[in-house]
């Protein structure tokens, strides 16, 4: 089956039919955000790659507003962000990473900002990806996003989060087992 063939008929597909309509409209409407980049392009690797949109689909299902915001020439590949004005409300309330919810003894969240980025076929925003991001727009103004972790803060227990306040992006840190109704995280995947 061709790669078009396959990306029509993809499970996904059944219930959002118009996923690459949406991604093209929100691409259409914020040209300020990446006028260098060609969409024929990224369609046809999209079509070459349907099994990521699968992925994609996700992160709009969980409220990320992934929008199409940059390409690496070295990698020939393209950078889809969240781009939801607050950390995405489908992905709140959940610690950084399975051992975070593992050593919680009492109210434990329901899961877990890594395992959950993983099982979306994603990743969640470095600290220089969400200086980008904050750099394209304004983003949690009332929320604060996971963001990854140097594995020297992680082994003592910490993990890192960021937002907007006062027209400043802060990167803070905090217990990995920690979680808050206005946290949540912020994918990213490469096409």
């Amino acid at each position: 089956m061709s790669p078009i063939c396959l990306f029509f008929h993809f499970p996904f597909f059944t219930k959002y039919p118009k996923m690459l309509d949406v991604l093209k409209n929100r691409f259409e409407k914020r040209m300020f955000r990446h006028s260098d980049i060609s969409w024929a392009k990224f369609e046809s690797k999209i079509v070459e790659n349907p099994h990521l949109i699968a992925s994609i689909l996700q992160m709009e299902q969980t409220g990320g507003m992934p929008e199409l915001i940059a390409y690496h020439a070295d990698k020939d590949a393209f950078l889809i962000v969240d781009c939801s004005p607050e950390t995405p409300a489908g992905r709140r309330s959940l610690c950084y990473d399975r051992i975070a919810l593992d050593a919680r003894k009492t109210n434990k969240p329901e899961g877990n900002a890594i395992e959950m980025a993983e099982k979306m076929g994603v990743d969640i925003l470095t600290e220089t990806e969400y200086r980008f991001l904050q750099s394209l727009g304004e983003f949690d103004l009332k929320t604060s996003s996971w963001i990854q972790t140097p594995q020297e803060i992680r082994q003592l227990g910490g993990a890192l989060f960021a937002d907007r306040r006062y027209n400043h992006v802060f990167v803070y840190h905090n217990g990995a087992d920690s979680y808050f109704g206005a946290r949540g995280f912020r994918a990213r995947l490469w096409v």
